[in-house]
């Protein structure tokens, strides 16, 4: 049962995020000195760049770590509300007045 209130309740991984990022900065940390020593510019500015983006999403995830939770339910709170109990209100339907 949906409610349209999942990505209000929505949980991250962040340190799934926090671990591929420190290791894509490995990589391309590694990839941009190789190709530097093999003499190959254009791979080495590509790592390069990978290198940038990666340290920009690993300083997010950092940053996000820091600031603490926000409010998240626990493992006890379902993830829709439950269905109360008791008479359920039936509604009208609206009635259309004729000029």
């Amino acid at each position: 049962m949906r409610t349209g209130s999942e990505p209000a309740t929505a949980r991250s991984a962040l340190r799934a995020r926090l671990w591929l990022s420190v290791w894509g900065v490995a990589w391309a940390i590694f990839g941009t000195a190789v190709f530097v020593l093999v003499g190959r510019p254009g791979w080495a500015a590509a790592c390069g760049v990978l290198w940038l983006v990666a340290t920009a999403d690993l300083t997010m995830v950092l940053r996000h770590i820091r600031q603490g939770p926000h409010y998240q339910p626990g493992r006890d709170v379902p993830p829709y509300r439950p269905v109360e109990d008791g008479p359920r209100r039936l509604r009208r339907p609206p009635q259309h007045r004729h000029p």
